[in-house]
């Protein structure tokens, strides 16, 4: 290949990254409003960051950051591994959040495709809220039945767990 030929072929690829670049931005359209879109950091089990906005994921509830459960006769750091089951979740890719209206700081967010709420309760990471939500109770129902995340052991249900007890 002579240096007219590489220049070309250069050209012509910087062409092709462009169009594939440019074409994967917009093919996610344009943000409205209440929608964020961005890389995520995790805070804990049902809670993240995107674009500097904090969100509870809609419809769950993940052990706090400091609740441990029991194993056996061992007790470990079910929080932080919620927390850790999050963010294998985010990892590599931007996470897109559509605030829900009703109420304030929670999101509906997803990742690669699938949504993160759906994602935790599968793994068995967090539960679905009964009160709100039972959308994700027969997902839940299946991580129990599988032994999965906090079902391998015993826990106190987030919601009932307090860090005074």
């Amino acid at each position: 290949m002579d240096g007219n030929d590489w220049l070309s072929f250069t050209v012509g690829m910087t062409r092709w990254l462009f169009f594939v670049l440019a074409f994967s931005w917009s093919s996610s359209g344009p943000l409205q409003a209440g929608e964020y879109r961005g890389p995520a950091t995790v805070i804990d089990g049902e809670t993240l960051t995107v674009e500097g906005t904090r969100f509870r994921l809609w419809g769950i509830d993940a052990p706090d950051i400091r609740q441990t459960c029991r194993l056996g006769n061992r007790s470990y750091p079910c929080g932080r591994i919620s927390a850790t089951a999050l963010m294998d979740l985010v990892v590599g890719g931007p996470v897109e959040c559509r605030t829900v209206d009703e109420v304030p700081g929670v999101a509906r967010c997803w990742a690669g495709g699938y949504e993160l709420s759906e994602g935790m309760v599968h793994t068995g990471w967090a539960l679905a809220m009964p009160r709100d939500h039972t959308r994700f109770a027969p997902i839940e129902k299946q991580a129990e039945a599988a032994r999965r995340g906090l079902w391998r052991g015993d826990f106190t249900k987030p919601w009932e767990w307090s860090p005074l007890k």
